[in-house]
This record gives C-alpha cells, structure tokens and sequence, in this order.
C-alpha cells in the first residue's frame, strides 16, 4: 500500500521541476509524493549520510568537484549525490559500499526536489543549475576515501 503525504509544493511547481528535469534529458516518473529520478548506468545516485555526508561535500567543493546534491529530511544528515560512469567503477562501487553508502542505480528511483517524504521535502543541497557538471562516481569514491583516511580508517583502494 502507498502512503501520501500532504504535498507542499504547488502543481504549477511541480510542472516546472518536471519540465527542467526532462530538458536535462532525465528519465523521471511521477508519483502522488512528487517526482523521482529513474536512475540507469548514466545517472545514478550514491547516498552518504551523517557525518561523512559533510566532510564529503566540504572535500568536493574544496576541490571544484561539485555536482547536485539532493538533501533528504530527517533526524541524520542524507545526500545523494548524483553521478555518472558507474560501467567502468567496479573497484570504487565496491569501496563505496563498504564504507556505508548506499549506490541507487539500475531503475531504483530517487525522489527529485520537491517531492514530498515523510520528515519534511526533498531539497537541493546544489541544484543542477548550481552545479558545473554531474560528476563520475570516482570522484565520490575520493572524496569518501579522503575523508576516511582523515579519521585514519583503513579504506579500500579506489580506482580512478
């Protein structure tokens, strides 16, 4: 059974966020909370929370790597970075994995701004117009990598 949320974002704005995201050639789907990202091998999503969630954005911008970033509500801190290259990224799915992130791909959906969830709306973290590009999942895995190596945890090697 489906549950529904009161929906805080108007039809005239959830017309105009499908719109952008067909423009940008991305297979999406409506659903009665919003609108959700059809994820493929071109354009996945790799979800971090908690702390690493932060020292991961902190280390992509430090280093001009940034690409959009949906923030989802509730009592942890949840990204989902959006991404590309996962057909060539075996080694650095693997790590990612492993280090506690969640990799949404093959068809799984992500809920795109301003979908409705049940802590509150899905939200730009960097909007695709922010961001310079969508950036390959290795660039993720760096950025994972980096900032458990600055905790001093032992991390799988990430291949680039």
């Amino acid at each position: 059974m489906r549950t529904t949320f009161p929906t805080s974002a108007s039809a005239a704005e959830m017309t105009a966020a499908a719109q952008d995201y067909i423009q940008r050639g991305w297979t999406i789907a409506e659903t009665a909370n919003g609108i959700c990202l059809i994820t493929d091998e071109d354009l996945s999503g790799i979800e971090i929370s908690g702390e690493l969630a932060g020292e991961v954005r902190r280390f992509l911008r430090a280093n001009d790597l940034s690409g959009p970033v949906i923030e989802i509500p509730g009592a942890e801190r949840r990204e989902i970075h959006l991404v590309t290259g996962l057909r060539k990224a075996a080694m650095a799915l693997e790590a990612l994995r492993e280090a506690g992130a969640t990799v949404h791909t093959g068809g799984e959906g992500i809920p795109l701004p301003p979908t409705t969830l049940m802590a509150g709306s899905a939200s730009w973290g960097v909007a695709p117009g922010e961001a310079r590009w969508i950036p390959p999942v290795v660039a993720i895995g760096a950025a994972v990598r980096s900032a458990l190596a600055r905790r001093g945890a032992t991390v799988t090697t990430v291949a680039c």
